[in-house]
């Protein structure tokens, strides 16, 4: 006979409102010891709020959590702690200028109370619970140097020493690249042996598939489906996320043979970075560029729209050639870059759609007397609003209260007012869902469609399958591999990769 073990946490028929919105709405989630249960929903369906009540942040309207044998209304977050909840976010909430030891160790310093500090005792702790994962990390060095797949190294190390029971974790694996989600795998499995619980929370099906044994879906705060993770396909999940059918297929039309060069880059090099990279891109063309997390492939980006210039080589645009030494530069050429951290790079959070999306084409809308047409300002902000169906009560809303699909798309719609004739794109759908991230490459496919040549830096590669003419391999700082058209393939992109 089959022993089921008892859950090491359960929520019961949780409801949670904001101004009447209903986030949860009679939601139920057991976690079991040793099992990788992961939660999945587009942006606004309800992970976060559901998150934020388990680790005692929120307070339910109503609904009960049981945990350690006893069932209550709601947990504060130092209850949720001693409880053995532990969460880690997608920033990793750690103290840059302390190192991986002091991190790891700080949270059983202060559940001790202690007054002092041992650096004896500190370093001993954190070298136990290294070791006992198997692990390798610098120990003495700040955290603020070492790598985003080393840092969540250390939020994971720090949660264990506090003896986790149950261990969320919220998009692990945005930033990390091929190899590095597979050494973050081969940990979680270390943390099942352990009867640790991992709530796994990403947007990434493949992944979720990889890692699950269980998966609970929610769609607009209701639980839509739970069960066995081998019960379900990507296509499956991503229809039970969006309430519609998602497709997986290439979907670009052929680029002209004939189509006109809009950039050709010769020779480019910034030492340390990249070396003799030569690449085209032509009316109408979507080019990914893909390799490994320190590969040179975002700095390659950053050359083109001037933000780290290079050092040599040659940027012809539209058959002229540009020194490109500066932001301004690549502006005035016509180039237009939305930036991998959009929330600290391409807008101000703390003002409107609306002045956000003409933030840097103002000028455009002068008078020939220098005045602004706020006529022109305000048909333009209206008809991006409606075309890259942004889900915002309207135009007046402050951009730091939407979600990361619709956040990227204010940045897209702040360069597509600018009309530049080539947009490089660095990781334009990272911890965006599954329908906004269709959404976001439709929007794309038009734009090369009318005429727009764009370059798209991403490590997803189903992303750059399904929407790329051609894919360029960087490793060490060179191109070393292209796929063009129905030769792009994601398992023949990943062994390139690996190589």
């Amino acid at each position: 006979m089959t022993v089921v073990a008892e859950p090491v946490l359960e929520v019961h028929n949780i409801v949670k409102t904001y101004g009447g919105v209903h986030a949860l709405k009679s939601v139920s989630i057991s976690l079991l010891p040793g099992e990788v249960h992961c939660l999945a929903g587009e942006n606004g369906s309800g992970k976060s709020t559901l998150i934020k009540i388990i680790s005692g942040v929120e307070r339910p309207d109503s609904g009960s959590i049981s945990i350690g044998g006893s069932r209550r209304s709601h947990l504060t977050p130092n209850e949720a702690i001693r409880s053995g909840v532990q969460v880690i976010y997608q920033d990793f909430s750690l103290f840059p200028n302390l190192t991986a030891a002091e991190n790891i160790a700080m949270l059983s310093e202060l559940a001790e109370r202690r007054r002092f500090s041992s650096r004896k005792r500190i370093y001993a702790e954190a070298d136990r619970i290294v070791r006992e994962l198997g692990l390798k990390i610098d120990l003495g060095a700040e955290v603020e140097s070492l790598s985003v797949a080393d840092r969540q190294l250390v939020a994971i190390c720090r949660a264990l020493v506090g003896d986790a029971k149950v261990l969320i974790m919220d998009e692990p694996t945005t930033a990390l690249t091929h190899t590095e989600v597979d050494r973050l795998f081969t940990i979680v499995r270390r943390l099942q042996e352990r009867g640790v619980a991992v709530m796994f929370v990403s947007h990434k099906l493949d992944e979720v598939l990889q890692i699950a044994q269980r998966l609970t879906i929610l769609r607009n705060g209701e639980l839509v489906e739970t069960g066995p993770a081998s019960d379900y396909t990507g296509r499956s999940v991503a229809k039970a996320m969006t309430g519609r059918e998602v497709s997986e297929d290439r979907l670009v039309a052929p680029v002209d043979k004939d189509a006109a060069l809009l950039l050709d880059v010769k020779n480019l090099t910034r030492s340390g970075d990249f070396h003799h990279i030569d690449l085209q891109l032509r009316v109408g063309e979507i080019l990914g560029i893909t390799g490994l997390l320190g590969s040179g492939r975002s700095e390659i980006a950053e050359a083109i729209f001037g933000i780290r210039p290079a050092h040599s080589g040659e940027v012809i645009v539209a058959g002229q050639s540009h020194k490109i030494d500066s932001i301004r530069d690549a502006v005035r050429a016509g180039i237009g870059y939305v930036p991998e951290d959009r929330l600290t790079q391409g807008l101000f959070l703390d003002a409107s759609i609306a002045d956000n999306m003409v933030a840097s084409s103002l000028d455009s809308y002068r008078t020939k007397f220098g005045l602004l047409n706020r006529k022109r300002i305000r048909d333009s902000i209206a008809d991006l609003f409606k075309r890259l169906r942004i889900q915002a009560p309207n135009v007046a809303a402050v951009v730091h209260s939407l979600s990361g699909g619709n956040a990227q798309r204010v940045v897209l719609a702040k360069w597509l007012d600018r009309k530049p004739t080539i947009l490089v794109l660095n990781g334009p759908t990272v911890g965006v869902d599954i329908g906004s991230k269709e959404e976001i490459l439709t929007i794309l496919r038009e734009q090369a469609a009318a005429g727009m040549g764009i370059i798209v830096i991403s490590d997803d590669i189903p992303e750059l399958v399904s929407s790329c003419h051609r894919v360029l391999i960087v490793h060490e700082g060179r191109i070393v591999s292209e796929f063009v058209g129905e030769d792009i393939n994601a398992n023949e992109i990943h062994k390139r990769m690996a190589a």
